[in-house]
């Protein structure tokens, strides 16, 4: 099916209040998120993905996937619940305020040069509960 179609679906959808685009198409697709779709109930996998940037204010209660994907930024305050993958991005640096609930790994990422505790301080006042995988 092709794009203009599905958009157009998901806007009648949307008009008539029985369903809202999925987040990750609305990313992918380069569609405006409105204040609900920042925040993510459950897991947002965007693995492989063309994205290069994510919005600010964007929440995600549970894993977060981005290896692979063209990724080369994160915005600043984005809170991860649960894991945050970035293996094999292009993610040169991680942003102030950054809230990882759990792990975060960074195999085969720019991120690798640095240590843990470099990592930590770069995203204070946010924190990384979790282990930094690599």
């Amino acid at each position: 099916m092709k794009k203009e179609t599905l958009k157009r679906i998901f806007d009648f959808l949307e008009e008539k209040g029985e369903h809202n685009a999925p987040v990750k198409w609305k990313l992918i697709n380069n569609i405006p998120l409105t204040e609900d779709d920042l925040n993510v109930k459950g897991d947002l996998d965007l693995f492989d993905s063309k994205i290069k940037s994510l919005p600010e204010g964007l929440k995600v209660s549970g894993t977060l996937d981005l290896s692979y994907s063209k990724i080369i930024s994160l915005p600043k305050g984005m809170e991860v619940g649960g894991t945050l993958f970035l293996h094999f991005s292009k993610i040169t640096s991680l942003p102030k305020g950054l809230e990882i609930g759990e792990h975060l790994f960074i195999g085969k990422t720019p991120l690798t040069k640095y240590s843990d505790e470099e990592l930590r301080e770069m995203i204070k006042p946010g924190f990384i509960k979790g282990k930094i995988v690599r």
